[in-house]
Formats: structure tokens, sequence, C-alpha cells
């Protein structure tokens, strides 16, 4: 596995983890559509919340969530379409969010939740 594969997979799980703690439940992970891929897929509620995971080392390429631009949030609203068209359970209202995760040299990483990012 590439180095920052490594790092985007340490990320989900820091992200997964929040989102439990958080009074999440995990639907899926790494969910995958004919569009691409969807890192978390979370319900809160009666809400499905489509959850993109952005993970960096160091901010020398900017903040981990400014990675998630207008085509990617495209990508994920066709994504989503997609796994509601799959489910049995009805799902009233969709969320877009982003977790960016700052690994820290020690200790636990800086995680930020970005709700209803659209």
């Amino acid at each position: 596995m590439h180095a920052n594969q490594t790092v985007g997979k340490y990320g989900e799980r820091v992200a997964a983890r929040y989102l439990l703690r958080h009074g999440y439940e995990i639907l899926e992970t790494n969910w995958r559509g004919d569009a691409g891929e969807v890192d978390i897929i979370a319900r809160k509620g009666e809400i499905a919340v489509i959850v993109e995971v952005k993970t960096r080392r160091g901010t020398g390429f900017g903040h981990p969530a400014s990675a998630v631009n207008g085509r990617k949030l495209r990508r994920l609203k066709q994504l989503a379409v997609e796994w509601l068209r799959e489910q049995k359970d009805f799902y009233p209202a969709v969320r877009f969010d982003v977790i960016s995760i700052l690994c820290a040299d020690r200790g636990a990483a800086d995680v930020e939740h970005l709700k209803a990012v659209v």
C-alpha cells in the first residue's frame, strides 16, 4: 500500500471512531458506486450522512478540507443517489459532510467535522 493510502485509511478509521463517539451509526465504509467511492455513509436519526474524509500529515498543501472541490461534491451527490436507490430504508434527508484529519507528530490527530457541505 502506498504511503498516502496508508495515511488515508488511518484518517478513515479516526473519522469512523469520531462519528461513533458522536452518536452516528456507520452504515457503510468505502462504498463503491458507478461514480466512484464514498468514504463513510453514516446515519444520525433519520438523516443519511455522506462523509468525505480528507487526511493530511501537514498543511503544506493546504487544509485537508480544501481538497473537496465542486467536482468532488457533484460526484458525492451522484453516489448518494446511487446508494439511496439500493436502500430498503427511507431517508427523508441526506447531508454531505467533510471530516478533515490532520495527523499529529505525537498524540491524537486533529479532527474537524464540517457539516452540510454543499
